[in-house]
Order: C-alpha cells, then sequence, then structure tokens
C-alpha cells in the first residue's frame, strides 16, 4: 500500500501518531511522499495558521513552540512544543516545502485558555451546577445541510492535545509550573496504566447518553494508557520497549502501520470509552469541522490529517455538524495572541512534568536525524562527551560497545540495539561498571540541553525584541544548559551585563540567580549562574505590560513597588536593586518612599533590618558610578535613631526575642562598620583630588563635596557612639535586666573591635557566671559570648587570649556550682564542629602556651600543639615555601632557624 495510498476509498488520509516519535515523523513525511495531499490538517491551535510559514524560515531551529497567550493577561498561557522529530513538525516542513496549505484543526487556544481559566474558578467550593454560556455561539463552519445523518455521538473524548497541552492558563503563582497547561496529554504518551481511582466515567460509544457498556464500568472511571494495555496484549511488560520495537525502530513503512493502529485504537475506544478524558469531545468536535471544511475545499482524497492516534476513532465517526456544533456552543472564549519561542529537549522530558513528554529527547533526536548506522554514531557521541570529561575512552571502546550492543539486542530479541542496550554497553565497556558515568550520559546526551531558536520576524511583544537586541550587544546568548558567568564591573560589557539581569530579576526573569564568587570577595565582582528556560518567554510577555524595553519596564515596576511597598525593610531592599540595576530614574520616588517610611517607623527591628542594604547600597555606588548621597545621608539617619531606640528595645526580651535582637545587632554593628569605611574611603579620595583638575559636573565631585561638608569624623563619631551603647549593654545586670545573649554578644563584638580590654572582659564573664547568676541567664550569656553560631570556636582556636578567660573562669567554679554550669556549657560547645572541639581539646590538655596570657607549662602535647615552635615540623615544608616564593629551592644550614622565625 505504500506505493498506492490513493486506494483508501474512505475518504481522508487520517495518520495517527505518537507525539514526539522518531519512527512516527519518519512514516508521516514518507506517507505524505507518497500521498501528496493538498492540504495537511495538524493537531494544534488555529490561531498559528498566521504564522505557520515561518517555520521554513533558516533561522528556525527547533525544539521550538507555539506560545499562546491572552492579550490582558500574559501569565494565562499554553504552550504546544515541537522537536526535529516530532511527526507535527514533520508535516509542516514536508507541506511548506512543497507549498501545500497548513492548517491547524484543534479547539482555539482562545477558547481552551478560557475554558482552563473557568475550571480553575470551579474548582473552588461553589454549588455544581452544569457549564452555563460565557459567550456566544463560534461555529467553525457555516451550516451544512448536505451533511450527513447520523446519529448523536456521546461525549467520548480522547487523548489530550497532541503538541503538548497548552499551559495551565489562569494560573499564575508559577508560571513555570504552566509550562504545559492542561498537561492530561494524549493517553499514547501517559505511562500510566489503568486507574480506577480516576473520576471520569467512560461512556458507550452507540450514542449519546448511551450507557457505558460493562455496567461495572458506569461506577468506576478509567484513565486508560493505550500503550500499556497494547503491550501487554503483545506480551512486552514494558510499554515503551514495545512502541520502540514496532514504530520508532522500524523502516518508513507506509499506510499500513496507520491503519493498523488506528484498528487497535478504535477497538480499545469500543471497551474503554473515553479513557477517563472527558474533556476531549469538545476538542474532537471542533477537529470534525475542520476536516468537514477542508472535505468541501479540497476533496476528500486530498486531505491528509496527523493527530493523535487517539482521537484517530472520533475524526472517522460518522455525525452530525448539529451534534457537533452543540458541543461547541457556548464555549468562553478570550482574546488571545500567539508566537513562536525557543523550547529544550530538556522539557520534552516527562521528568519535567510535561504530560506528552518523552525518556529520551536527546535519543529519539539523534535515532531520527542519523543517515545510517544510528548505534555507530551514538556510542561515539558517548565516547566524545567522556573524552571531555576526562574519562579514558578509545575507539576500541566504541568498537567493543558496539559488539556488546547489537549482541544485547539479538539475544532480548529486538529488531535494534535500544537506548537500554547501549547503556548497557557503555556502563559495561566503558564506565567499568559504574553509574556515575552513566548518569553524565543521560543528562547530557538522552535528555540534552538543546535549545532552540526563532527568527527575529516572529511575533513577540516590544519587551522580548529589546531584551533580544540587548542580549546581541551585550553577546550574552541564551543557553538551556546552566553555566557560570564572572563579570567584572569595572569593564563597561561585564558592568552591563549585570545591569540587565538585575533588570530583569526585578521584572520576574529569573534568567541569571547571583552566586557566590570563588575568586576576589570585591565589590567590583559578581558571580551569576544562567540558564535560559522556556517559561521565561511567559515571564517576558507578563512584563511587557511594565514597558516597551528592559530599561523602562524595570523602572515603571521599582516605582509602583515603591508606592505600595509595606515595611521599611521593603523600600529599602529595593533601593539597593534599583542601585543594582541603574534604575537612575526610579531612584527618586524610591528615596521619597523610604524617608517616608523611615520617619514613621518607630520599630527598632525594621530599623534594623533597613540599614544593611542601605548600607551596601552606599557602598555599591562607589564602583557602580552611582550618586549614593542621599542614600547616605538616609542611612546615617537610621544609625542615629537606632542608637537611641536599642537599649530600651532590648529589655525585658524572652529568648526568642532575645535571639533575634541579636541578629539585628550584629546585622547593624557590620553596617556602621562598612558605613565609616566608605565615608572614610571617600575623604581620602576627596583629599587625593584637592589640588588637581577640577571636574564639577561629575558625581565623583557631588560626592567628594558632600564628604567633604561631613567630614569624616561623623562616620567615626557613629562607631564611637555605637561602641559605647554596646559597653552599656554588656554592662547591664540589674532589673529590668537585659538579657544575658545581647550582654554577652555586646562584650563580644567590642572585644573583636580592641575597645575592651582582657581584664575588663574577664570580670565581665565573672560577673555574668558568677553564683548569684542564673544557670539559664549565664549560659544565656556564654553562647552569645562564644556561641557557634557566630564562629566562637574558631576563635578560641586561634585566640588563646579568649581560651585563657574561659579556662581561668571555669578553674574558679566550685564544685557545687560547676555541675549546674556544665550541661550550659555543653549546649554551647556541642555547637562546634568536630574538628573544632578536637583542636580546643588538644591545647586545653596542652595547657597555656609559654607566651600566653596566663604562663606556665601543662601536660606533654600532641604534635603541633606544643608551647612553643617545632623547628623540625617546620623544616619539613622550607623546600616547598622558597619555591612558592620564587627562591631557590635548595637547602641551606639556617633554613630551620628561617622556618622557625
Amino acid at each position: 500500500m505504500t506505493g498506492a495510498p490513493r486506494a483508501r476509498a474512505a475518504g481522508p488520509l487520517l495518520l495517527g501518531v505518537r507525539h514526539h516519535g522518531p519512527g512516527s515523523a519518519r512514516a508521516v513525511r514518507a506517507a505524505l511522499e507518497a500521498c501528496a495531499p493538498r492540504v495537511v490538517l495538524i493537531e494544534g491551535p488555529p490561531e498559528a495558521d498566521a504564522i505557520v510559514r515561518l517555520a521554513a524560515e533558516k533561522d528556525m531551529r527547533p525544539p521550538v513552540a507555539l506560545l499562546a497567550h491572552a492579550a490582558d493577561d500574559p501569565g494565562r498561557a499554553g504552550f504546544w512544543p515541537l522537536a526535529g522529530f516530532s511527526p507535527e513538525w514533520a508535516a509542516i516542513q514536508w507541506a511548506l516545502a512543497h507549498e501545500v496549505p497548513v492548517r491547524f484543526i484543534d479547539l482555539p487556544a482562545a477558547n481552551s485558555l478560557a475554558m482552563s481559566a473557568k475550571e480553575t474558578r470551579a474548582a473552588e467550593p461553589a454549588p455544581a451546577v452544569p457549564p452555563a454560556p460565557a459567550g456566544p455561539p463560534a461555529p467553525a463552519v457555516p451550516p451544512d445541510p448536505a451533511a450527513e445523518p447520523a446519529p448523536a455521538v456521546a461525549p467520548a473524548p480522547a487523548g489530550a492535545p497532541t503538541l503538548g497541552d497548552p499551559a495551565a492558563p489562569g494560573d499564575r503563582a508559577n508560571p513555570g509550573d504552566q509550562a504545559h497547561p492542561l498537561d492530561s496529554a494524549d493517553p499514547l504518551d501517559q505511562a500510566d496504566p489503568l486507574d480506577p481511582a480516576d473520576p471520569g466515567a467512560p461512556a458507550a460509544p452507540g450514542g449519546q447518553g448511551a450507557p457505558a457498556a460493562p455496567a461495572a464500568r458506569s461506577a468506576e472511571r478509567l484513565r486508560v494508557d493505550p500503550l500499556s494495555v497494547l503491550a501487554e496484549a503483545a506480551g512486552y511488560d514494558d510499554p515503551e520497549r514495545w512502541w520502540e520495537d514496532v514504530i520508532e525502530h522500524r523502516g518508513t513503512g507506509g499506510t499500513e502501520a496507520f491503519t493498523a493502529v488506528a484498528e487497535a485504537m478504535a477497538a480499545l475506544r469500543a471497551e474503554y470509552g473515553h479513557g477517563g478524558h472527558e474533556d476531549d469531545a469538545v476538542r474532537e468536535a471542533h477537529m470534525r469541522l475542520r476536516l468537514r471544511e477542508a472535505r468541501r475545499e479540497f476533496g476528500d482524497d486530498e486531505v491528509a490529517v496527523v493527530c493523535g492516534a487517539w482521537h484517530v476513532p472520533a475524526l472517522g465517526e460518522r455525525t452530525s455538524v448539529t451534534a457537533d456544533r452543540k458541543l461547541l456552543k457556548g464555549l468562553p472564549k478570550v482574546k488571545t495572541e500567539i508566537s513562536w519561542v525557543p523550547w529544550t529537549h530538556r522539557r520534552l522530558a516527562r521528568h519535567s512534568g510535561y504530560g506528552a513528554g518523552i525518556t529520551s529527547p536527546g535519543w529519539y533526536d539523534h535515532l531520527f536525524h542519523a543517515p545510517d548506522r544510528p548505534v555507530e554514531r551514538w556510542l561515539t557521541k558517548v565516547a566524545g562527551l567522556l573524552r571531555a570529561e576526562d574519562f579514558s575512552v578509545s575507539s576500541a571502546h566504541v568498537i567493543e560497545a558496539v559488539r556488546l550492543a547489537e549482541t544485547l539486542a539479538a539475544m532480548r530479541g529486538r529488531p535494534l540495539a535500544g537506548l537500554a542496550e547501549t547503556l548497557d554497553a557503555v556502563r559495561a565497556v566503558m564506565c567499568e561498571g559504574s553509574d556515575v558515568p552513566i548518569a553524565l550520559v543521560r543528562d547530557r546526551l538522552v535528555v540534552g540541553d538543546v535549545l532552540g531558536e526563532v527568527p527575529e520576524s516572529a511575533p513577540a511583544v516590544p519587551l522580548q525584541r529589546d531584551l533580544t537586541r540587548t542580549q546581541r550587544s551585550l553577546r550574552l546568548k541564551p543557553e538551556a544548559l546552566e553555566r557560570e558567568l564572572e563579570l567584572d564591573l569595572r569593564k563597561e560589557t561585564d558592568a552591563g551585563r549585570s545591569r540587565l539581569l538585575h533588570r530583569l530579576r526585578l521584572l520576574g526573569v529569573d534568567w541569571g540567580t547571583p552566586a557566590v564568587s570563588r575568586g576576589s570577595t570585591g565589590t567590583f565582582r559578581e558571580t551569576w549562574r544562567l540558564r535560559w528556560e522556556p517559561e521565561l518567554s511567559v515571564r517576558v510577555a507578563e512584563a511587557g505590560v511594565w514597558g516597551t524595553t528592559v530599561l523602562s519596564a524595570a523602572t515603571a515596576k521599582a516605582e509602583t513597588e515603591a508606592r505600595s511597598a509595606k515595611g521599611l525593610a521593603e523600600v529599602t531592599e529595593l533601593a539597593e536593586r534599583c542601585l543594582l540595576a541603574g534604575l537612575s530614574g526610579a531612584l527618586p520616588v524610591v528615596m521619597r518612599s523610604l524617608a517616608d517610611r523611615a520617619a514613621l517607623d518607630a520599630d527598632v527591628g525594621h530599623l534594623a533590618q533597613a540599614l544593611p542594604a542601605l548600607v551596601r547600597s552606599v557602598r555599591y555606588g562607589d564602583v557602580r558610578g552611582t550618586d549614593t548621597v542621599a542614600l547616605g545621608e538616609v542611612a546615617v539617619g537610621l544609625t542615629e535613631r537606632i542608637l537611641v531606640g536599642l537599649p530600651p528595645a532590648c529589655v525585658g526580651l524572652d529568648a526568642d526575642g532575645a535571639a533575634e535582637m541579636r541578629r539585628h545587632m550584629e546585622a547593624v554593628h557590620r553596617a556602621i562598620g562598612l558605613l565609616s569605611e566608605t565615608e572614610t574611603g571617600a575623604a581620602a579620595a576627596a583629599e587625593t583630588e584637592t589640588g588637581t583638575e577640577a571636574r564639577p559636573h561629575t558625581q565623583t565631585g557631588a560626592r567628594s563635596a558632600q564628604t567633604r561638608s561631613a567630614g569624616p569624623g561623623a562616620a567615626d563619631g557613629l562607631r564611637a557612639r555605637w561602641a559605647a551603647m554596646l559597653r552599656s549593654l554588656a554592662g547591664r545586670d540589674g532589673t529590668p535586666a537585659t538579657p544575658g545573649l545581647i550582654r554577652g554578644r555586646a562584650a563580644r563584638l567590642l572585644l573583636d573591635d580592641g575597645r575592651l580590654a582582657e581584664d575588663e572582659a574577664a570580670r565581665l564573664m565573672g560577673l555574668a557566671l558568677s553564683p548569684g547568676t542564673q544557670p539559664p541567664e549565664a549560659a544565656s550569656w556564654i553562647e552569645g559570648f562564644i556561641g557557634g553560631g557566630a564562629g566562637g570556636g574558631m576563635l578560641l582556636v586561634h585566640d588563646e587570649r579568649l581560651l585563657g578567660l574561659v579556662d581561668r573562669w571555669l578553674i574558679s567554679v566550685d564544685a557545687e556550682a560547676f555541675t549546674d554550669v556544665l550541661p550550659l556549657l555543653r549546649r554551647t560547645f556541642s555547637a562546634y564542629d568536630t574538628g573544632v572541639r578536637r583542636t580546643l581539646g588538644e591545647l586545653v590538655r596542652r595547657g597555656p602556651a609559654v607566651d600566653g596570657p596566663t604562663g606556665g607549662q601543662g601536660a606533654p602535647a600532641a604534635p603541633g600543639f606544643g608551647p612553643g615552635l617545632d623547628p623540625d615540623r617546620a623544616a619539613a615544608v622550607v623546600s616547598t615555601v622558597r619555591l612558592l616564593l620564587g627562591l631557590d629551592p635548595a637547602p641551606h644550614a639556617n633554613d630551620t632557624m628561617e622556618a622557625a622565625r
């Protein structure tokens, strides 16, 4: 029948396929070549008819997807993905190459998106009522008086959208989760077997309202997986393996395979009805109307239909136009826009949540495009990947792996070595039985990170076009594979990249996420992790309501958020983000909002939360060339209010409140230190500029003028006043008492800054741990002073002064008090790492150092923990140190003494 497909007297050629299957794609292409129809109908949204010709442009590279979204609500969107090995894509390419019209026949996106939104609202508790018409009827074709009479069909739906269900419209919480909205997917693409728990009573195929054929099924709604049923009937325990053996690994064949698949689907639908997919009756009614329209225009034998195999029996049924239109009458509609967007192989994978997904898109892509010897070519790819990752793999490994894969296929009775056989061969021959390299192969090749491309002429919102232009000018290409990007903000291109990524984050387009830099920690360094996901196209469309360019959209959104912000911390964080994004146009609005809220907010906790972000913003202004004078003034004002309000706010706190206040205190301490450094550095820069060429119109000049007026003394005065406030907190012990956690932390901060003498620290510790102090309060003070959460363990290791203070206090505690104190100390020291506790134990065992604060000798110490230097151990590294310093590595007579010094 390959040579004479026109002998099909039934009329149109119905090609039932499985989505994203290379065997189906090859068969579709061969069938179209043999039949040469005058029109090709494809399951998909009819709105795509206007842009389908873009698929023929050279810049269009699959995988891509049709993206439809509500014009007034871009977050309500749907995707229809297509890969290079998708049967639908093969049909589109054939039709465009032969100048044959392509039409999409599924339910319009205008209806499907509106229906999904309606279903979402209906899911909320409400009385169960039949769906009321939400708009005027939308017939697909004019009435056909000559339509053949036939009994009305029962709503016997089939699978879900064939190209990939439209993404969960209406749910705007996370567009990433909406990428494939009505993700019930075609039953041929589902791996779940019969699920009696799934609601949805199957209807009998005999007629509308007819009872379901075994009575038991009328009470029990099934969701059928056709592949599982057919595979089980063929004696297979794995549906995927059965489909590969029967379809994917065979030749192009002819129309016989499509006929066989259609007969199998008809038998399954006769047995299981709609198979649990109740909503497909409406979609299939629309498909039949569009098919009738094409048959009248081109003739019965000149039409080819490419759709999910589950739908073929429904399209072949003889139904009346009236019955189909009745199903479509009153469907809700919404104005939609449609475009092409890039897609990825990873998003085609089933594990991504895509209902019509497959397990191995990379493998299927290879099978479809390999001209010959697919197994040999695949294993060569695997070897190349492993070699690139420094695995020892040679051509001999490839030869042996091919032989093993073919042997396994013969032993298992398969027509061709499949993915399972090739992976088993790779594991045995190239990976020495290890699954670690296999995980790499699965991620990079079996699934893959291929990102499609769409031409510039494709419809897009203005914001998307501006983003594309900016990406090109900054040489920042979107990629599906996650990568790390190091930026040096002193370079103009890197600074532009940083501003773009920060602006996109403010718009909710998280293309990049900040990461911790492994190199320099200076403020001129930034590290990002970049990865482009298809659903970011929806985010961009959503952000288009703010403006037509990335800059204008980010500015408008920042201004709106500043006016609607509830708390001071929100505005300070927004000010920092505006500074990072270079949104100078939004800063005046943000600063007014910040000043208003700072003046009205009297909560010390809120002020303390806001200060660090402000100080960071002042600091960032130096490297980003941003005028931060106003931010600096607000930061100083907040600090003044914190200095006044913090002491009374620390009185009478419970344990949780004290812990939170300690975090605020530490954050403010760091912020004041940074503020002092920033102001001092600016003052030094201003002094350097004195006597040089004046630059009155630069930001530096304005900043210098402000600094000269205030002087570095202002910042130093704040730091001195902060230290005095900490000293007052550390010395409090009356009633109402300041919690010991805060007093201990205040003492520790002063000690770290060198503003508290050892004797004074010892006195405060003695007071806090005296017999008159309740054990919980004493433990709280110890936690604040040397708590593990603040790195106290490492400080005790490297600062024997602190260790001596604790040691001397413990020695002075009498036996009875020690019994009460011990559990509290164990709680504090248990927070230290094992290595830190061991080192502290060795130091205590050794006793105080000879030159330490306490003097004296202890027991014999373990190697490396002696009271003095060990010349023999030091001499062992002298040669290496000399080599690192660029000196002659040859040993000299006085090397030991040099090492000791």
